[in-house]
């Protein structure tokens, strides 16, 4: 059973929440009490993982939606307003990865990387902070990538979108200080079940892959009172990667 915790009474939109870092941290935010809007491009994901936290105890809803569009990413908030009232709290997670070399990336998959990850993640910031600005303030998380100021053996498109993402955070949390929003981005390393590929060794000091639910974690820090002073910060959680 889930236990009503540190979150009671709030309420969350998780994008991306079908499965991966997406549904391991609407679980968790759901297990400390929080109220979650699953939000998926996939239907029956999103529903899914809206069950699971029902079944549990939880309190959740599914919302299916390609946040990339700017109308969809709309009727996401305002149907979790809708239903929760004033939302405390939006996770970013949605987001694509296909690995190209950079001579054969055509033009949709790099306009994809570019809309789903770094355009997404633009769109539900700008709309759910200016609800929070209305109602007082809010937590916005988002997921970028460790490899954000690194390379890849492939993947231009997505390494682009990622660092961007690292940057609009920073600059949208200086512009969102003033309407008591905090922002931060975690930037994962390769995270099992995560649509990075899996490597047998991973070049890390903990010599592993990454757990969705040790992303989570890190999101449920910042989504609490423990990070209060923290705006503006890129997370990386590699286990020790180079």
């Amino acid at each position: 059973m889930f236990t009503s915790r540190y979150l009671a009474g709030k309420a969350a939109i998780v994008t991306g929440a079908g499965a991966g870092i997406g549904a391991a941290t609407a679980l968790a935010l759901a297990n400390m009490g929080a109220s979650v809007m699953v939000n998926d491009i996939n239907p029956d994901a999103a529903e899914a993982i809206a069950n699971q936290i029902v079944a549990m105890g939880g309190n959740a809803m599914s919302f299916q939606g390609d946040v990339c569009n700017r109308f969809q990413a709309a009727a996401l908030i305002e149907t979790a307003r809708d239903i929760y009232g004033q939302i405390h709290i939006l996770v970013n997670a949605a987001g694509v990865y296909k690995p190209e070399p950079l001579t054969r990336i055509d033009e949709w998959d790099w306009r994809r990387h570019l809309d789903v990850n770094l355009t997404g993640t633009f769109f539900c910031t700008q709309l759910i902070g200016r609800v929070m600005a209305d109602e007082g303030g809010g937590i916005i998380v988002n997921i970028a990538s460790a490899a954000y100021n690194r390379t890849l053996a492939e993947g231009a498109g997505y390494i682009a979108s990622k660092a961007g993402i690292v940057a609009f955070t920073r600059q949208a949390a200086r512009e969102l200080a003033q309407d008591n929003i905090r922002i931060n981005v975690i930037c994962p390393g390769n995270i099992m079940e995560s649509d990075m590929p899996e490597i047998p060794m991973p070049n890390n000091a903990l010599a592993r892959m990454g757990l969705p639910e040790e992303v989570a974690d890190v999101a449920l820090f910042l989504c609490s009172d423990a990070s209060r002073f923290m705006t503006g910060q890129a997370l990386i959680v590699d286990g020790g990667g180079e």
